[in-house]
């Protein structure tokens, strides 16, 4: 399973196979048409509360993605959404995971990726 993150202020390719949107909030100035979604799956984000007490603070990082996770895991939305990004990369040679955020590394859809990697051993 090929799971890559993309920002969705990049160009979509041909090679990020199935795009999906895994954020809450459409990413601001980026038009239907330019995003070139498969999906939108808002529950695969992390939820308000938690991106809110984030900030996208690197130092919280570890806490984030441990608390993260753990929505993941627990939220019934949640768990939909992952079983739902699992069956899109299991059925496509590519799924790529679309973000708005900034930093390339502190972002939830690394965290996503690496939790899809993890829980599919």
């Amino acid at each position: 399973m090929a799971v890559l993150i993309k920002r969705a202020y990049a160009d979509a390719a041909p090679d990020d196979g199935c795009r999906v949107l895994v954020d809450r909030l459409w990413p601001r100035g980026v038009s239907r048409e330019r995003a070139a979604l498969t999906l939108w799956l808002k529950d695969a984000a992390p939820s308000p509360a938690l991106r809110t007490w984030w900030g996208h603070d690197p130092a919280r990082l570890g806490e984030f993605a441990a608390r993260y996770r753990a929505e993941l895991a627990s939220d019934p939305a949640a768990v939909a959404a992952v079983e739902r990004l699992r069956a899109l990369a299991a059925s496509n040679p590519t799924l790529t995971l679309v973000y708005g955020a900034r930093d390339p590394q502190v972002n939830h859809a690394a965290v996503l990726r690496d939790y899809l990697a993890d829980s599919s051993d």
